[in-house]
C-alpha cells in the first residue's frame, strides 16, 4: 500500500472514531434508572458503549477504546468536570467491557466469538467495578464530596448488593442491544 493511501485510511479511522465517540457521549445522557428496589437510583443504565462495541469488531479492540475515551473525555468537557470519579469508572468499565469482545471478534470472526465476547466482557465489567469501587471509587467519592469515610459494612453491602448486580444488568442489556446491531451489520463487518 502507498504511504498516501496509509494516511488516508488512518484519516478514515480517525474521523469515523471520532463520529462514533460523539454518539456514543449523546447515548450517554439517554440513561435511565434500573426499577429495582435495591439499586440505587444514581446507578444509570446507558447503551453508550454500543459505538465502541462496533468499533472494537469492526477495526480492533483498541478502536474500542479510544471511542471510549473519546465519549468519556466529551462527557468531562460538556458537564464541565462536574465528575470527573465518576468518568474515570466509566472509562474503566468501558475498556473492561469492550476489549474482550473486540478481542474475541479479531481472533475467530464468528457470532459465537462475539457472545463468548459479551459473556467474558460482562463478568470483567461485573467483578472489575465491583473491587474499583470498593477499594477506589466509593473512597474518592467520598473524600472527593467531603463525607465521613464509608464504614466497611455499608461499603461492603453496597457494592454486592448494588453495584455488582447493577454491572451484570447492564452488561446484559447491553449485550443484547449491540447483539441485535451485530447480526444485522455482520454482513457489512465482514466486507469491511
Amino acid at each position: 500500500m502507498k504511504p498516501s493511501s496509509t494516511r488516508s485510511g488512518n484519516l478514515y479511522r480517525l474521523i469515523v472514531l471520532s463520529i462514533m465517540g460523539t454518539i456514543a457521549v449523546l447515548l450517554m445522557f439517554l440513561s435511565f434508572p434500573l426499577p429495582i428496589p435495591f439499586i440505587p437510583p444514581y446507578l444509570r443504565i446507558d447503551i453508550s458503549d454500543i459505538p465502541a462495541l462496533i468499533a472494537g469488531v469492526v477495526f480492533s479492540p483498541v478502536a474500542g477504546i479510544i471511542v471510549v475515551g473519546i465519549k468519556n473525555l466529551l462527557y468531562l468537557l460538556i458537564t464541565a468536570v462536574s465528575d470527573p470519579i465518576g468518568v474515570v469508572a466509566n472509562f474503566i468499565a468501558g475498556v473492561f467491557f469492550v476489549v474482550p469482545v473486540g478481542f474475541m471478534y479479531m481472533k475467530y470472526k464468528t457470532k459465537r466469538s462475539v457472545l463468548y465476547g459479551l459473556l467474558f466482557g460482562t463478568l470483567l465489567l461485573a467483578v472489575s467495578m465491583a473491587v474499583g469501587n470498593y477499594f477506589l471509587f466509593i473512597p474518592a467519592y467520598s473524600w472527593f464530596m467531603g463525607w465521613e469515610t464509608m464504614p466497611q459494612a455499608v461499603k461492603l453491602n453496597t457494592v454486592l448488593i448494588g453495584i455488582l448486580p447493577f454491572n451484570l444488568i447492564k452488561g446484559i442489556v447491553v449485550g443484547l442491544i449491540f447483539l441485535l446491531i451485530f447480526l444485522k451489520l455482520e454482513k457489512w463487518i465482514k466486507k469491511t
